[in-house]
């Protein structure tokens, strides 16, 4: 899952940063409004994170911009303004959660995995697909209720073909979700990872569209 954090204090960049990457998620930072918010509408990520007091442009107008323009990626604001009027205008203007600084990074990193659960239709953190169930809170795939030790890279793609059911990804749209931001792109890495998925999963689990992508098999 691809997070942008829009934030211009450095180190709570960091620590959102850290705590969100361990949880296995890739994150871009941008600390500036008008690039956070150029970010968002040319590129596509799972979820947002806010900051109302950027410079440039503030949040509350970026996010207004978003909402106009047709975004509908989950945003979450965070800030240190805890009055209740301004949060009611930041949920109207179109945020999906609202946190106040100071904040627990364990607590941002479980509301941005139910924004996107919810944004997917999903209604838990478990996920089930076949004889496999995947746990998006403990990275965990197991198989018949018994454990899979999978790679980071492995559960990551198919943690990102759950949410995506139904759809056909590209593999462009598979790298930049799935990889870092400063990761070596070569051509045959999500084929090499797709083929890794299928020997752990089975091939019927992963199917290929030939010049589109990838999907989810029809069972699944």
């Amino acid at each position: 899952m691809k997070i942008l954090v829009g934030e211009d204090d450095d180190r709570i960049a960091e620590v959102l940063q850290s705590s969100l990457s361990r949880s296995g998620f890739e994150v871009q930072r941008e600390s500036d409004g008008e690039a956070v918010w150029f970010r968002a509408d040319t590129e596509t990520f799972d979820a947002v994170i806010l900051d109302l007091g950027l410079p440039q442009m503030d949040g509350l107008t970026i996010l207004k911009r978003w909402r106009r323009g047709g975004l509908q990626t989950p945003v979450l604001i965070l800030t240190a303004r805890g009055q209740w009027e301004e949060r009611v205008e930041g949920i109207e203007a179109g945020a999906d959660d609202y946190v106040v600084k100071p904040f627990h990074a364990l607590e941002i990193v479980a509301r941005i995995r139910a924004l996107i659960r919810r944004s997917k239709g999903l209604a838990s953190s478990r996920v089930a697909f076949g004889k496999y169930e995947l746990d998006m809170r403990t990275m965990a795939v197991t198989e018949d209720g018994l454990p899979m030790d999978l790679t980071p890279q492995e559960f990551r793609l198919m943690a990102y073909l759950l949410h995506n059911r139904g759809r056909v990804v590209s593999q462009l749209e598979i790298t930049e979700h799935i990889y870092r931001q400063d990761y070596e792109r070569d051509s045959n890495a999500v084929e090499v990872l797709v083929a890794r998925l299928r020997k752990r999963l089975g091939h019927d689990v992963v199917k290929t569209r030939r010049g589109f992508g990838y999907t989810l098999g029809d069972n699944y």
